[in-house]
């Protein structure tokens, strides 16, 4: 991908913070919205066949029915919580050494529907509880830069089954420009939602760190 291209991709999604009540409790949410040019079906069978999100996001093994067990390649794991084809898709997400101790304190939502020129809207929800350790210190760009990757990778896979490399990507010219931006994105929207503009600044300077480590 071209530096525009990337870049394009980035300002096609509107971002916002808000908030969620989980099992847990409280929760804050990162959400993600935007377009792709594919019918309805195609973008729902991208997200829950496990052989193209293998392609596009990561390698999924389980029982990938309501109510069943998942695993991505990774540690991310979680349950099925509801599916309503092609609209709606809601997991569990849990992550991390102490998932196992946390359940339900995060949870990720897909919403689609269809465009007036057999496009679709997408909308992701991803609630997490507010104790999360790694909030204090990276806000909402934690796992907002991850999603603005993959979602930027769903593009191409939509487009002509192109599979983005992330660790090439991020070491691009292009890919280090676009993991600044998206993490001064969310920072935005971490602003908007209430945040103190100092701890704002360093949330995004750690994420940023986090993403693109010096050397």
């Amino acid at each position: 991908m071209t530096m525009k291209d990337v870049l394009d991709e980035l300002a096609a999604a509107h971002r916002k913070m808000g908030s969620a009540t989980l099992p847990a409790g409280a929760a804050y949410t990162m959400e993600l919205r935007r377009r792709y040019d594919a019918h309805i079906d195609d973008v729902w069978d991208a997200i829950t066949s496990p052989e193209r999100l293998s392609r596009w996001m990561k390698p999924v093994t389980g029982d990938l029915r309501l109510g069943g067990a998942f695993e991505l390649e990774g540690g991310e794991h979680g349950e099925i919580l509801r599916c309503e084809p092609p609209r709606l898709l809601r997991v569990s997400w849990m992550f991390g050494p102490e998932a196992d101790e946390w359940p339900g304190t995060s949870e990720v939502e897909v919403r689609l529907s269809p465009g007036p020129a057999g496009d679709t809207e997408f909308e992701l929800v991803h609630a997490a509880a507010v104790g999360e350790p790694m909030f204090p210190t990276y806000g909402p760009g934690a796992g907002g830069v991850g999603w603005d990757l993959h979602l930027l990778t769903l593009a191409g896979f939509l487009v002509d089954s192109d599979v983005l490399d992330h660790a090439e990507f991020r070491v691009s010219p292009a890919g280090s420009e676009f993991i600044r931006r998206s993490a001064a994105a969310w920072g935005e929207a971490h602003l908007a939602g209430g945040g103190e503009p100092d701890r704002v600044a360093a949330a995004v300077e750690a994420t940023t760190a986090f993403y693109l480590p010096a050397g």
